[in-house]
């Protein structure tokens, strides 16, 4: 197995391991928990899962399938954004199914073509590394809601459960 295959199957492996996190925090919640947000500034789950949407959409679908980008990034986070648990959810599947496909279906040297974000041009790999590590960032504000939100009855997500990507 060379390097290059090493890091695409760590991506694949980070984005399942995101993907089941955001969901089993959304389990735990009610609809009122994913749209309550901690002050005015601060962002709710649904906000967050909208902004992640957007981000798959902007960067993978337009970015590296060619799909027109539609994106309304300040629309993500409307203060009166609201979405049932059962949305989240969907659009959580939904939207980490496209990066899953998108994936899996490029062949290695894909990974090295160039894009361009905003004024610099940068890989395949890039992009997809730079996902990372922003649902990344994102990942650890759902967390931390939902610790608020539950207290001393959150259940931790950091143990695996079984389920894959």
């Amino acid at each position: 197995m060379n390097f290059q295959r090493i890091v695409i199957d760590n991506l694949i492996s980070k984005f399942a391991s995101i993907k089941s996190r955001i969901l089993l925090v959304i389990e735990q919640l009610t609809d009122d928990d994913i749209n309550w947000r901690p002050n005015e500034e601060s962002n709710s789950i649904a906000n967050l899962i909208v902004h992640i949407e957007g981000n798959i959409h902007q960067r993978i679908e337009a970015g590296i399938l060619g799909k027109q980008d539609q994106r309304d990034r300040e629309g993500e986070f409307d203060l009166n954004r609201k979405l049932k648990k059962r949305e989240a959810v969907e659009i959580v599947i939904r939207n980490f199914a496209v990066l899953e496909n998108t994936l899996k279906n490029l062949d290695e040297n894909d990974y090295l073509k160039p894009q361009k974000i905003r004024q610099n041009t940068v890989t395949i790999l890039d992009v997809l590394l730079q996902c990372s590590t922003h649902f990344s960032e994102h990942l650890g504000q759902i967390l931390y809601i939902g610790k608020l939100k539950l207290d001393r009855k959150y259940k931790t997500t950091s143990i695996p459960r079984g389920k894959s990507f």
